[in-house]
C-alpha cells in the first residue's frame, strides 16, 4: 500500500473524473427511474481499477491508498451517487477477502472481482439486528467439512445480481466472538433472494434480503479464523464509513456546483438570485460544510493509511460529518433551486434521496456519535 503522489492523483482523479461525466453522468436520471442496475457500467469500472482500489496487484487490485480512495469515491458520485455507493461496497467485500483470505481464496475470488467481471456483497445487517450487529442469528452449523447455513440477511445491496456473498453468520457462542465470515458463492442451493425493496432512493442498485436455507459451504470457505467475523466486519466497515462520506461529499459538491451557476442564471426581481445577499451566504455556508468535510475525510483516511489506533474514531467522526453535511448542503441547493430543484430532469432530488440513506448505514449517526464519545471518555481519540 502506498500514498499516490500528488502528479499521479491529481491524473488518476482526472481519469475516475471523466468515466463520470462520460459513463455515469448522462444516465444516472434514467437509472433511476427505470432502477436498472448498469452491470456493463461497472464492468468499464473494472477495467479502470475501480473494483480492487486497496487490493493486492497480485490478484489485479490496484494497491492505492486510502486517501486516493476519498479522492476516487467523491468524482465518482459526481456521477451517480448510487453507482459510486455500490462499487464502495464491492470494494469492502473485495478488501475482506484479500485482507483475511488465504491463498487459495484470493486466487479463487479476487482477480474476476477486482475486474468486476463477477460482483461482491456483504451480508452483515439482518431483520433484527442492525445497529446492534453483535446480535445477529444467522446460523453456520458445522457438519464434517462444510458450513450448514440459515438465517436471513436484510438491506443487501446487489443481491441477486452478485457472483459472491461474504456472510457473517454465528458459529459459536453469543455476542461477538461466535461471529464468523464466510464466503458464499451465487448458486449454491438454498440461497434465495427477496423482491428488490422499493426505497427512496439508491434506485440504481438491487436492495434484497438474502434467504439461507440450508446453505452448505466447505470450512474452506471461512476467512480468517472461526469466531473472527465480527473483528472483520468492525475493520470492513472502518473503510466502508470513509467511503460512503467521500460518496456524499460528492455528490453534494454536484448540487453545489449546480446551485452556484443557477443562482447567477436565475432573475428575480429584475435581478439575479446571486445578488441577494441571503443566497450568497448560503452558498459560503454549503462551501465551508464541504470543505470541513474533506477535510476531515482526509484525516480519517491518512490515519487508516498509517494504521493509527484511533483511526476508528476518526472514521466514525469523518463519516457522521461528512453525511450530515452533505445532505444538508444537496437540500440547500434544492432550495436554491425552487419548483425546479423537485423536478426529476434537474437531477437535485435524486441526489438528495440518495445521500439520505447515508446518514443510517455502515453505522447509524447516533452510533457514529456513540463511538466517538467513547473514545473521548477513554482518552483514545
Amino acid at each position: 500500500m502506498h500514498t499516490t503522489a500528488t502528479e499521479e492523483r491529481t491524473a488518476l482523479v482526472e481519469a475516475v473524473r471523466d468515466f463520470a461525466t462520460t459513463a455515469l453522468a448522462p444516465y444516472a436520471g434514467a437509472w433511476d427511474a427505470e432502477k436498472h442496475f448498469p452491470v456493463d457500467t461497472l464492468r468499464q469500472a473494472g477495467d479502470l481499477g475501480l473494483g480492487g482500489i486497496y487490493a493486492s496487484e497480485d490478484v489485479g487490485g490496484s494497491a492505492l491508498s486510502r486517501m486516493d480512495a476519498v479522492a476516487i469515491f467523491e468524482e465518482l458520485a459526481k456521477g451517480d451517487t448510487t453507482i459510486a455507493a455500490y462499487i464502495s461496497i464491492h470494494n469492502m467485500v473485495v478488501w475482506m477477502i484479500d485482507t483475511f483470505g488465504d491463498a487459495a481464496q484470493r486466487a479463487r475470488w479476487l482477480p474476476r472481482l477486482t475486474r468486476m467481471e463477477d460482483l461482491g456483497s456483504y451480508c452483515l445487517t439482518e431483520p433484527g439486528a442492525g445497529s446492534d450487529a453483535a446480535a445477529i442469528t444467522t446460523a453456520a452449523r458445522r457438519e464434517g467439512d462444510e458450513y450448514v447455513i440459515d438465517g436471513v440477511k436484510q438491506f443487501i445491496s446487489g443481491a441477486g445480481s452478485s457472483a459472491v456473498y461474504v456472510v457473517m453468520a454465528r458459529t459459536g457462542m453469543p455476542g461477538s466472538k461466535g461471529i464468523s465470515a464466510i464466503v458464499v458463492p451465487a448458486g449454491t442451493p438454498g440461497l434465495s433472494f427477496g423482491p428488490n425493496e422499493k426505497k427512496m432512493g439508491w434506485n440504481a442498485q438491487p436492495t434484497r434480503q438474502v434467504v439461507f436455507d440450508g446453505v452448505r459451504v466447505p470450512v474452506s470457505h471461512r476467512l480468517s479464523a472461526e469466531g473472527d467475523g465480527f473483528t472483520i466486519a468492525m475493520r470492513g466497515l472502518n473503510g466502508g464509513r470513509v467511503n460512503m462520506g467521500a460518496v456524499s461529499l460528492g455528490g453534494a459538491q454536484w448540487t453545489l456546483d449546480r446551485a452556484v451557476a443557477y443562482v447567477q442564471e436565475r432573475e428575480t426581481f429584475g435581478l439575479p438570485l446571486s445578488a441577494n445577499q441571503s443566497v450568497v451566504f448560503t452558498l459560503a455556508e454549503m462551501e465551508t460544510q464541504l470543505q470541513a468535510a474533506r477535510a476531515l475525510l482526509q484525516r480519517a483516511a491518512e490515519k487508516m493509511d498509517d494504521g493509527a489506533a484511533d483511526a476508528p474514531a476518526a472514521c466514525a467522526l469523518a463519516k457522521r460529518f461528512a453525511t450530515d453535511a452533505a445532505f444538508q448542503v444537496a437540500n440547500e441547493a434544492l432550495q436554491l433551486h425552487g419548483g425546479y430543484g423537485y423536478l426529476h430532469d434537474y437531477g437535485i432530488e435524486r441526489v438528495v434521496r440518495d445521500l439520505r440513506v447515508h446518514q443510517i448505514l455502515e453505522g447509524t449517526n447516533e452510533m457514529m456519535k456513540l463511538i466517538v464519545g467513547r473514545a473521548l471518555l477513554a482518552g483514545t481519540r
